[in-house]
């Protein structure tokens, strides 16, 4: 009974970090022995936390949670709750990059997964978060091959290699450093929590 009323505490923590993160930019700092020069600058990664909270879901609350978490988050968004960053809608599944959005599901459970293989130390949280990562970049790849081989896409006029470009290859510098943080906020909760 514990067990499962903390997977369901997770999915929901999951689900709200995840609608949250969907519009919460991500930034960087100037390095810090730039700091005496130039002072302390911000700049925009290019992505938003929205991967973050996928990734950290999984690593926090284990496989069923991170999964169940962003089931949640796919069936809001596409019942017209404006949950994603484009708003939401059953029309959402003709865009070419609705596969990324479906890539949270098995990259949240892979990233739950491996987190709880093993002690939580850095380097097995890490590669938890990148698996999960690269899970999501997986399908969505994927979904954009099959939506151009198919006509129910809508959207942009790009050809495949520019959209994968765009969507994934643009994209994965930030979401890398967003991993990072990830990581360590994971590992630092994780000890906290005990487990």
């Amino acid at each position: 009974m514990f067990a499962a009323s903390n997977q369901l505490l997770w999915s929901m923590i999951g689900l709200l970090l995840t609608m949250g993160g969907t519009f919460l930019e991500a930034y960087g700092i100037n390095l810090p022995w730039n700091w005496s020069q130039q002072g302390i600058k911000t700049f925009s990664l290019g992505v938003s936390y929205q991967i973050g909270a996928v990734l950290l879901v999984g690593c926090l609350g284990g496989k069923n949670a991170g999964g169940l978490s962003q089931i949640a988050y796919l069936v809001m968004g596409l019942t017209l709750l404006p949950v994603f960053a484009e708003g939401g809608g059953i029309g959402y599944v003709k865009l070419s990059h609705f596969g990324y959005l479906l890539g949270f599901i098995p990259g949240a459970w892979i990233c739950g997964y491996f987190a709880f293989k093993a002690r939580p130390r850095i380097e097995t949280l890490a590669f938890s978060c990148l698996c999960g990562l690269f899970t999501v970049h997986i399908c969505g790849i994927a979904y954009l091959m099959i939506s151009y081989l198919f006509p129910w896409r809508v959207g942009e006029n790009l050809s495949l290699i520019q959209a994968i470009l765009k969507y994934s290859w643009f994209s994965l510098p930030g979401q890398l450093v967003v991993v990072c943080v990830v990581t360590i906020v994971a590992y630092v909760l994780r000890h906290i929590m005990f487990y």
